[in-house]
C-alpha cells in the first residue's frame, strides 16, 4: 500500500496459439467478457430466489495501480469459492470495491505533483480492468470506493452514531513527530526509528487526539471467538493482542506524600519480593519527581533516545536493559519498606499501568536489570522439592544462594520470607494477598488487558474528515447528521511540511456552529483509514443507496458474511476494529449481528527468490502471462502451485505444464464434441463395456475428490483430480460409448469452469448448452460407482518392490498373501531364505520380511 505511480503495462508477449488445435484464448476471452457484460451474467439479481444466500467476500485492495500475483492468488481463491456455491444453487452476492484512502495518494501528490483523488481514480481504472481480465465473478454494481464523499458520508455517520453513544472521545496522546518536516507520522511513517520522507529521527508529541473506546469490548471480542469458524491462529494471535490478565491491582504510595503509584501485577505472590520499583520514562510522574534534581537532563535525554525506538524494539528479550535512578522512594503495601524508584527502557506507558513493581527473583525482565544495576534480589517463593510440580522444569535451587542465579525462578512453590504467610502455596496467596489489599483499602483483584483503545486521528489530508466543530461559545460539537458528508477540500498544497494540510484550507476550517450560529473550527485530522475497511461489507449490499448506509432487511438476508478470504497480516488490526465495530452498531440497535464475518480463510503469500511479493519492491503483475497463455493458465497456475493456505514460490518455469493440461482438455472435447448425447442421462446406466466401466469410474471419483476438496478450499488436489481424468479420456475415451463419453464431458466440464471459467463456457456452448455454465449445477456422484472393481497391489521382499498385481478390490488377507507367495518375481527374490513374517496392507501391499 505504498506505491506512489502507476506502474506501465507490461509489454505484450506473443500468445501461445501458434497450432491451430491450441485453445484460442484471446478470442474466447473478448468473447465470454462481451457476453458476461450483456448478459449482466454476475448481477446479484439475477439469481434472486435460486436458493439460500451466500455472501463471499475477499478482504478489498488499496488500488496501488497494478496487481500482481500475490492479488490473483487471493482473489483466484475467492472467484473459486464463490462459483462453487453459485453451482450448488445458492444466491451469491460477490462484490468488490476499494480501500481507496491512504497515504500512498498524500505522498503521491508529493512527489508527483497529482491530486490523490486523480492518482486514485486512474489506480482503480487500471485495476477494474485486470479484474474483469482475470474473470473475477464480481457484481460492479455493487462497487464502492471508500474515498468517494457518498462512502465516507456514512462513514462520519458511524462516527457520530459511536459519539453519541461514548464510545468515541478525544485526549491528549503521544504521537510520532518528524522535526523536520513538523508533522505528525502515523506508524506506518516510521521506518527503522525515522521519517520516511526525509529520515530525520522521529521523537514524540504530545497531540489531542481521537479514540474509540475497544476496550469496553474486550470481553466480548474474546468470547465471541467461540462461535466463529476461524483459523486456530488468527483467534490465538487476537487473544495475545488483547492480552487478558488476571491479577491485582496494588497501590504503592509515594514515600513522602499522599500520592499513590498503582501497579497491575499477575503475580501478587511475590508483593514481599520487591525490591524497586520501574516508571515507564514518559509516565506523567517522572516529570514531578525529577524537577529542579540533576537526573532532569539525563531523563530527558533518554526519553529523546527511546523515542526513535518501536515498542517491540524497546521490549525485545534480547535488547539490553537500560534505566536512571530517580532519587525517589516507593512504599511497598504489604511491609512498609521503601523501594527506590527506576525508569527504564522495558516499561512502556500503553501497558497495564505503566508503573512495575520489580521482583528480580521472580521475574526475568526484572532480574537482568537487577544483575545490571546491582540491586537486592529477593526470594519469596521455594520451588517444590518434588520437581513434578514444578512446571517451569527449573528444579529446587539453594535459595541461600541468591547470587549465583541464573535466571528468575517464575513458577509456582511455596511462599518464604513472606512474613506471616510464610509455608503458604505460593498459588493459594495469590488470591489471599489480592483480599488483604482489598480490605486495607491498598488493592483489589482485577482484570487488564493488553488492548487499547483505538486511536483514530490521523494528520493527513487522504483520509475522512472527522464531522466535530469547535465552537468559543458551545464548545464541541458534532457536525449534524443532515449536513454531512464534511467533504475534503480541494485548495490543498501537499508540501509534506508542518500540520494536518486540512488546517490549511480557508475553505474547510471554518463553518457555522449548529447551535448558536457563531464561527466555528473544524477538526482538521481525518480518520484512520482501518475506519473505512471496518463497515464496508455492510456497505455492499446497499451500496447504491443515498438514504442509508444499509438496510436492515438487507443485513438480516446477507450478514454475517459467509466466506471471508485475506492475508493473515490482518488479525490484529482489520479483523478486530471489524469486529468491534459490529459489535458496537449491534448494541447501538443498528445491525441485527453481532459478529461480521462467519468463516475466515486465509491464503498464504507468494514468494520470488525468498522475498515476499509487495506493491513496494518486487511485484509482478499478471499481463505478460495472460497474455502469452490466457487467463484460465494463469488461474490454474497460481492455485496449482501450492495448497491455498501455504506460502508458494513463484515460478514462470511450471506453467508450461498448465498450459499443456488445458490444451488436452480443449483439444479432447473440441474435436470429439459432436458425440455429445443431450439424453446421456436415460441412457448411461447401459454403458457396459470396460472402457465405459474405467471411464465412469474415473468421471465419479473425480467428483467425489473435487467435491471434497473444494467444500475445503484444497484447490491444487481438485485440479491435480481433474488432470488424472484427463489422463483416462485419453486413454479410454474414443473406446467408450458416445452416453458415456457425454457424462465425462459434462462433469469435467462442470468441474473446470470455477478455475478456469472462459474455457469453461466455451466448451459448454460446444456442447450445445445455451445458459451459462456458471449457473449449471455442480455435477453429482454415485457412490458406488466410486469403487473399483479392481485394484493395483505392490509384493515387496524385504521392503523392495518385486512385482505389481491387479486383483479383485474385495480379496481377502489371506488369497493376497498368498498371491504373493506365489508371484514369479517374489519367489526369485527369496531365493533359498525363508519367510520370518508376512505384512499385509489391504488394498496397497504386501511385504514377505525373510531371513536365514
Amino acid at each position: 500500500m505504498t506505491d506512489t505511480a502507476i506502474h506501465p503495462a507490461p509489454e505484450r508477449s506473443e500468445p501461445r496459439t501458434d497450432r491451430d488445435d491450441r485453445y484460442p484464448f484471446a478470442r474466447v476471452e473478448a468473447a465470454w467478457r462481451q457476453q458476461w457484460a450483456e448478459r449482466r451474467t454476475y448481477a446479484t439479481d439475477r439469481a434472486e430466489g435460486r436458493g439460500e444466500p451466500f455472501y463471499a467476500l475477499e478482504m478489498f485492495p488499496y488500488p496501488s495501480g497494478d496487481l500482481h500475483w500475490g492479488h490473483v492468488r487471493n482473489y483466484t481463491i475467492g472467484d473459486v469459492a464463490a462459483r462453487y456455491q453459485v453451482m450448488k444453487g445458492r444466491q451469491v452476492l460477490h462484490p468488490m470495491g476499494w480501500d481507496a484512502f491512504g497515504l500512498p495518494a498524500e505522498n503521491a501528490a508529493i512527489q508527483n505533483n497529482v491530486h490523490p483523488a486523480e492518482w486514485t481514480q486512474r489506480n482503480i481504472a487500471r485495476m477494474r480492468d485486470q479484474f474483469s481480465r482475470m474473470a473475477f465473478s464480481y457484481d460492479w454494481s455493487k462497487e464502492i470506493n471508500t474515498a468517494s464523499p457518498e462512502y465516507y458520508r456514512w462513514t462520519q455517520w458511524i462516527f457520530l452514531q459511536l459519539y453519541n453513544a461514548g464510545l468515541a472521545y478525544k485526549k491528549n496522546a503521544a504521537v510520532n513527530w518528524c522535526p523536520s518536516c513538523e508533522t505528525a507520522l502515523a506508524n506506518e511513517q516510521v521506518v527503522a526509528g525515522a521519517c520516511e520522507r526525509c529520515e530525520t529521527p522521529v521523537t514524540k508529541k504530545m497531540l489531542s487526539q481521537w479514540y474509540f473506546a475497544i476496550t469496553k469490548y474486550a470481553d466480548r471480542l474474546l468470547d465471541g471467538h467461540a462461535a466463529l469458524d476461524w483459523p486456530e491462529d488468527i483467534i490465538t494471535m487476537q487473544k495475545n493482542w488483547i492480552g487478558r490478565s488476571t491479577g491485582a491491582e496494588v497501590r504503592f504510595r509515594l514515600d513522602g506524600s499522599d500520592e499513590d503509584i498503582p501497579v497491575f501485577t499477575t503475580r501478587p505472590d511475590t508483593l514481599f519480593g520487591v525490591t524497586y520499583m520501574v516508571l515507564a520514562p514518559e509516565h506523567p510522574l517522572v516529570d514531578q519527581l525529577v524537577k529542579g534534581k540533576p537526573q532532569a537532563k539525563q531523563v530527558a535525554e533518554f526519553r529523546e533516545r527511546l523515542a526513535r525506538q518501536t515498542e517491540i524494539e524497546r521490549t525485545s528479550t534480547e535488547a539490553p536493559k537500560e534505566g536512571i535512578e530517580l532519587d525517589a522512594y516507593a512504599i511497598n503495601p504489604v511491609n512498609n519498606q521503601a523501594v527506590p524508584i527506576w525508569i527504564a527502557n522495558y516499561v512502556l506507558l500503553e501497558y497495564g499501568t505503566g508503573a512495575v513493581m520489580a521482583v528480580p527473583a521472580h521475574d526475568q525482565r526484572d532480574y537482568e536489570f537487577a544483575q545490571q544495576y546491582g540491586l537486592p534480589i529477593l526470594d519469596v517463593i521455594q520451588p517444590p522439592q518434588d520437581t513434578s510440580e514444578d512446571p517451569t522444569g527449573q528444579g529446587r535451587r539453594n535459595i541461600e544462594a541468591i547470587d549465583a542465579m541464573e535466571a528468575a525462578y517464575i513458577g509456582p512453590g511455596t511462599m518464604v520470607n513472606s512474613g506471616e504467610f510464610t509455608g503458604m502455596p505460593s498459588e493459594e496467596f495469590k488470591r489471599v494477598i489480592a483480599e488483604w489489599l482489598e480490605e486495607r483499602g491498598k488493592g483489589r483483584a482485577t482484570v487488564n488487558y493488553r488492548l487499547r483503545d483505538w486511536l483514530l486521528s490521523r494528520q493527513r489530508y487522504w483520509g475522512a474528515p472527522i464531522p466535530i466543530l469547535y465552537c468559543p461559545s458551545c464548545g464541541e460539537v458534532p457536525v449534524p447528521e443532515d449536513q454531512l458528508p464534511v467533504e475534503l477540500p480541494t485548495d490543498i498544497e501537499f508540501t509534506g511540511k508542518g500540520e494536518s494540510p486540512l488546517a490549511s484550507s480557508p475553505t474547510f476550517t471554518t463553518a457555522p456552529c449548529p447551535k448558536c450560529n457563531g464561527t466555528a473550527k473544524r477538526d482538521t485530522d481525518t480518520m484512520d483509514t482501518f475506519v473505512d475497511s471496518s463497515w464496508y461489507f455492510l456497505r455492499y449490499p446497499n451500496a447504491n443507496d443515498s438514504g442509508e448506509p444499509w438496510t436492515r432487511r438487507a443485513v438480516n438476508k446477507w450478514l454475517p458474511v459467509d466466506q471471508y478470504i485475506g492475508g493473515r497480516e490482518h488479525a490484529t488490526m482489520h479483523l478486530i476494529y471489524a469486529r468491534f465495530l459490529t459489535m458496537a452498531l449491534h448494541d447501538l440497535e443498528l445491525v441485527s449481528i453481532e459478529e461480521p464475518f462467519q468463516k475466515l480463510f486465509n491464503q498464504g503469500i507468494i514468494y520470488k527468490g525468498g522475498k515476499k511479493l509487495s506493491k513496494r519492491h518486487n511485484a509482478i503483475p499478471p499481463d505478460a502471462t495472460c497474455d502469452r497463455y490466457g487467463v484460465d493458465t494463469a488461474r490454474i497456475h497460481v492455485l496449482f502451485l501450492a495448497p491455498p493456505a501455504e506460502s508458494a514460490e513463484w515460478s514462470e518455469e511450471t506453467i508450461e505444464g498448465t498450459w499443456r493440461f488445458l490444451n488436452r482438455i480443449w483439444r479432447h472435447v473440441n474435436a470429439t464434441a459432436h458425440r455429445y448425447a443431450p439424453d446421456w442421462e436415460s441412457k448411461v446406466n447401459d454403458a457396459a463395456s470396460d472402457a465405459d466401466k474405467s471411464v465412469r469410474r474415473k468421471v465419479h471419483q473425480t467428483v467425489q475428490r473435487v467435491t471434497e476438496d473444494m467444500e475445503r478450499l484444497h484447490y491444487n488436489t481438485s485440479i491435480s483430480a481433474m488432470m488424472e481424468m484427463v489422463n483416462e479420456l485419453y486413454q479410454n475415451g474414443e473406446k467408450c460409448s458416445d452416453a458415456a463419453w457425454s457424462e465425462a464431458a459434462d462433469r469435467l466440464i462442470r468441474m473446470l469452469a470455477p478455475f478456469a471459467p472462459y474455457m469453461g463456457e466455451e466448451l459448454w456452448a460446444k456442447l450445445g448448452h445455451e445458459e451459462e455454465v456458471y449457473f449449471a449445477a455442480w455435477p453429482s456422484f454415485d457412490p458406488a460407482l466410486t469403487v473399483a472393481d479392481e485394484i493395483e497391489v505392490v509384493f515387496q521382499v524385504n521392503g523392495k518392490v518385486r512385482d505389481r498385481a491387479q486383483v479383485p478390490a474385495d480379496i481377502s488377507r489371506e488369497a493376497l498373501e498368498a498371491l504373493a507367495r506365489e508371484n514369479e518375481k517374489v519367489k526369485a527374490g527369496l531365493g533359498d531364505l525363508s519367510v520370518k513374517k508376512v505384512i499385509v496392507v489391504p488394498g496397497k501391499l504386501v511385504n514377505l520380511v525373510v531371513g536365514k
